[in-house]
């Protein structure tokens, strides 16, 4: 397609081509009648003799030869610090000597995935997926959390009183210390809408697990949404023949994470993140009960009301004919 500034369309050039090459008309005379110099004239009748019709595109405005362009063997280390150490190009450059828009421009070039879109373990690209309905899979995880001993925690007391609370969590010997113990969170969260549902639990253990995917279960029902399937880690858990029992009682078909890959289940992950920056942690809580009366009105929140960056909106804005979406 000609550049916004062109004088002349394909179809232009190539009758202005036809008038000077088959009609035999002066260049000037041409020049004339289409409103270009001599020189454009001449340009695309040249180009017509040789290529025909066919010449009548844009061709690309790149160099044949490049001398000022950077060594290979400086690309190559380039490219090298971006996948051995990933780092960004004005660390990069930082170490080669080189302008941090040449490094730029050489990861631009080499068509180096951005950082953002690398595993941080692995340093591979990141796999993106989405279902496409709500309900198809349902993303299940646990997050542990230290309860907050009455009278506040390191947050409240400093990190004295945090250092004995953490001696009391976990005791070197039976009976030596009051356990202040840990609170199990446990969500689960819908793929295509990511609509979550979680509950603060007493443990993670396998009668525990399935009671709460019974109840997310309703709830994901009751919101008009069918489940298909479920996605878990590997935990024992969900190894249990309970879970899979209770799954084929409501008719949904178990998949696991791959070990060792917990980036699969990441969706669920990433709550459980932003649950614990805006509600956990959100405030200096002086004891575990006012942390807890303050957990149902956040998965509210972020149902109906949260901003949700990946999809554009809130959770409940991907659920047709979800009630009390407005409240």
């Amino acid at each position: 397609m000609p550049h916004a500034n062109a004088s002349l369309t394909e179809r232009g050039r190539l009758r202005l081509a036809r008038c000077v090459v088959d009609d035999k008309w002066p260049l000037r005379r041409a020049a004339d009648r289409f409103q270009v110099s001599p020189t454009t004239a001449k340009r695309w009748a040249d180009r017509y003799r040789t290529d025909g019709a066919a010449g009548m595109t844009d061709r690309s405005s790149r160099p044949h030869h490049s001398p000022n362009r950077t060594p290979h063997p400086i690309e190559r280390r380039v490219l090298h610090l971006r996948r051995s150490k990933r780092l960004g190009p004005v660390r990069i450059g930082w170490r080669l000597s080189l302008p941090a828009s040449t490094c730029h421009a050489i990861l631009r070039r080499a068509r180096a995935a951005r950082l953002s879109h690398l595993d941080r373990a692995t340093a591979e690209p990141i796999r993106r997926y989405e279902h496409d309905r709500p309900g198809d899979l349902i993303h299940i995880d646990i997050k542990k959390l230290g309860n907050i001993p009455d009278g506040g925690g390191w947050r409240t007391q400093g990190r004295a009183a945090g250092s004995h609370n953490k001696q009391r969590t976990t005791p070197k010997r039976k009976n030596s210390h009051p356990v202040i113990g840990y609170a199990y969170l446990h969500t689960a969260l819908d793929d295509h809408s990511r609509l979550a549902y979680t509950e603060i639990l007493a443990d993670e253990a396998k009668e525990t697990a399935a009671g709460f995917w019974r109840r997310a279960h309703a709830w994901f029902a009751g919101h008009g949404i069918t489940i298909t399937r479920v996605l878990t880690d590997n935990g024992s858990c969900y190894k249990s023949r309970l879970w899979h029992q209770t799954n084929a009682e409501l008719g949904v078909t178990v998949k696991k994470t791959r070990p060792y890959r917990p980036q699969t289940n990441g969706k669920a992950e990433r709550f459980h993140r932003t649950l614990t920056d805006e509600w956990a942690y959100a405030k200096a809580n002086t004891s575990e009960n006012a942390r807890r009366k303050a957990l149902p009105r956040f998965p509210h929140t972020y149902n109906h009301h949260r901003h949700h960056t990946a999809i554009g909106g809130p959770p409940a804005d991907r659920v047709p004919n979800l009630s009390g979406q407005n409240i």
